[in-house]
């Protein structure tokens, strides 16, 4: 609306410049005519320009013929003036902060100049309209880009946010569900499981001590005693089944070092693995919480470091188990981190772990994540 608003302005003030002059009996009539008629056909000719809506080369060149065919107007008739205060906008609008301003300024200029030498001599009062009309434009013009900018940012803002809420919930319902299937897999260990190994040895003994001549006692003992066999079997398998994918038939260190393989054979960057220490038993969700923040790091390097080489550490050492993710980017604020990092740190201190980043611009970036070991865990 406010787009259309300045295109009839413009083509209304040289309309107004065409008119008077007409009206006026003015000498140079025809050739304001013919000026104002052609200043209004370039400026018609560039919304309709595809390169004009599209490169800003192209429409910096646009708006210095329009500025060339108003310079010409304004020579011919003071009436010229009128029509600087859209040129404002269009500058402002087209042209980088800084050049738009400086196109503004020497336009008022001009239009000062322009003036004053068809009255004769220069008023002071002449020079407040073109620069109040200059004032106005550039307080609208950066007041409403302002605004944009801001507008932008709180959508990205509420995009991150609608996107970090969306992963926190996952990770909550992942590490819910991780949980509840350690629990059945120690369940089903600890008692089940127990249960039909002890069942399996006490039939096993009475077998041994039935007599020779027991009869059918001995056949059921037997088969007693497979029944307990199979289903020990079965209840061994549903503990395994319960064992996370991440981590299905390996451990940490080896999904780890997997990661990094995949990471180095897929992107430009050659991620390297370490172990340090002696691998202990740690509860699943804490396994799966380092090696989810570890694929989140390395994704991270991969998208916006620019990085060539990474570096995971994983530290098993006397109280605390450690993952550390380094790489050689480009680095980065952390204090303007993306919400990737706060859904890591979410994840860590949810098991009682802590995450500490550092980085800075130019200096590459170094992640660390560490969860307390209990004494029961240990060796």
């Amino acid at each position: 609306m406010l787009t259309w608003c300045l295109h009839l302005l413009l083509i209304a003030l040289l309309a107004l410049a065409a008119v008077r002059a007409v009206v006026d009996g003015s000498p140079r009539a025809g050739a304001v005519v013919a000026t104002a008629l052609t200043c209004g056909v370039v400026y018609a000719a560039g919304p309709l320009l595809p390169r004009v809506r599209t490169s800003r080369r192209a429409a910096a060149w646009w708006l210095f013929a329009v500025g060339v065919a108003w310079l010409v107007l304004l020579a011919l008739t003071a009436d010229g003036v009128w029509v600087a205060f859209p040129l404002y906008f269009l500058q402002l609008h087209l042209l980088p902060r800084r050049q738009g301003l400086v196109a503004v300024i020497a336009t008022a200029l001009a239009a000062i100049i322009a003036f004053a030498a068809h009255q004769g001599s220069f008023v002071p009062a002449a020079a407040i309209g073109p620069a109040l009309g200059a004032a106005v434009a550039v307080a609208v013009v950066w007041g409403y880009q302002a605004l944009y900018r801001e507008s932008e940012r709180r959508r990205n803002l509420i995009e991150e946010l609608t996107a970090t809420r969306a992963e926190l919930a996952g990770a909550q319902h992942e590490a819910g569900v991780l949980a509840e299937r350690e629990r059945l897999a120690n369940e089903i260990h600890d008692t089940l499981a127990q249960g039909l190994s002890s069942i399996q040895l006490l039939l096993r003994a009475a077998e041994r001590r039935l007599p020779d001549n027991a009869g059918n006692a001995a056949l059921y003992v037997e088969q007693a005693r497979q029944a307990a066999a199979d289903n020990l079997a079965e209840a061994r398998r549903f503990v395994i089944a319960l064992s996370p994918p991440a981590l299905d038939n390996t451990t940490l260190p080896d999904a780890l070092e997997r990661l990094c393989a995949t990471i180095s054979a897929r992107h430009r960057v050659a991620a390297h693995f370490r172990l340090v220490g002696t691998p202990v038993p740690l509860p699943t969700t804490h396994e799966v919480a380092m090696l989810r923040i570890g694929q989140s790091a390395l994704a991270n390097t991969v998208r916006h470091a620019k990085a060539s080489i990474a570096r995971v550490t994983l530290s098993y050492l006397d109280e605390h188990v450690t993952l550390d993710v380094v790489d050689d980017g480009i680095g980065f604020d952390p204090e303007r981190g993306g919400f990737g990092l706060t859904a890591m740190r979410t994840r860590a201190e949810t098991l009682d772990g802590t995450l500490t980043v550092e980085s800075s611009p130019g200096q590459g970036a170094a992640l660390s994540v560490r969860f307390p070991v209990e004494p029961q865990e240990l060796p």
